[in-house]
């Protein structure tokens, strides 16, 4: 397969007109660092939960979860199934400073996102990047989240906000935990430092990976409490629902 990233020079100069493809190092035939054979080849997301884009067998459908108990976001507007060779991208964005990989997913999401507007998907007023706690954020030294809030408020020209929700509880990773599990994680983890900020507006959250929404769900509820009139969440890849 086409998709194996390879690390063996300086991988690329964003504003160069010649590009070299991140996934397989041959010359691209775009201006981006991907040639368009692996780009197709990216587990796109296309048959999904009309509410929480959960990987679905058909289109138009609501998954169990969200007609059981209705997410306080909207929709859930996510590029990719979370699969080879997305899962490796984001890890390497995430955990291992591959920036470049980060800002290319950041690219192809906000290409996405502008062709949802151009066919009626409403515009948010202001997007907001999921905050990592206080200790992750020194250890790790970034917030994945506010990078890709960054680089898809500048290239869909939408203003960001970083500060306007704070992570005040420090939690276990979420990796690994059932729905339930999360949920019990998060509790007043989060708080909305001006609700003055959200009230009346179009909001959207922006993270790397959704995987059972309990993050997304928790910080949107905050939002609509403080007068938010929509929360919608913007991320790259969107987890299948697990076996069992």
């Amino acid at each position: 397969m086409r998709c194996q990233p390879h690390y063996g020079h300086q991988v690329y100069i964003w504003l160069k007109n010649v590009q070299i493809c991140l996934l397989c190092d041959e010359q691209t035939d775009t201006g981006f660092p991907i040639c368009t054979a692996c780009e197709t080849e990216l587990p796109w997301l296309i048959d999904q939960c009309e509410r929480c884009a959960l990987p679905l067998p058909m289109t138009g459908l609501t998954c169990a979860q969200c007609t059981r108990r209705a997410p306080a976001f909207n929709e859930v507007i996510a590029a990719w199934l979370y699969d080879f060779p997305i899962d490796a991208l984001v890890t390497r964005f995430k955990h291992q400073a591959k920036w470049p990989l980060g800002r290319l997913m950041a690219e192809l999401l906000g290409q996405s996102l502008q062709h949802r507007f151009e066919e009626g998907l409403a515009r948010p007023d202001i997007m907001i990047p999921v905050p990592l706690g206080r200790k992750r954020l020194r250890q790790r030294g970034y917030n994945q989240a506010a990078m890709l809030a960054n680089w898809l408020g500048r290239q869909l020209q939408l203003p960001v906000n970083e500060r306007l929700i704070d992570r005040v509880k420090e939690t276990p990773a979420q990796q690994g935990l059932d729905a339930r599990a999360r949920k019990r994680n998060l509790r007043e983890a989060f708080v909305l430092v001006e609700p003055a900020g959200v009230r009346g507006k179009h909001v959207a959250l922006i993270d790397d990976v959704l995987t059972t929404g309990s993050t997304a769900d928790t910080i949107a509820r905050l939002l609509v409490e403080a007068g938010a009139n929509r929360v919608d969440v913007y991320c790259l890849a969107r987890t299948p629902k697990p076996e069992g």
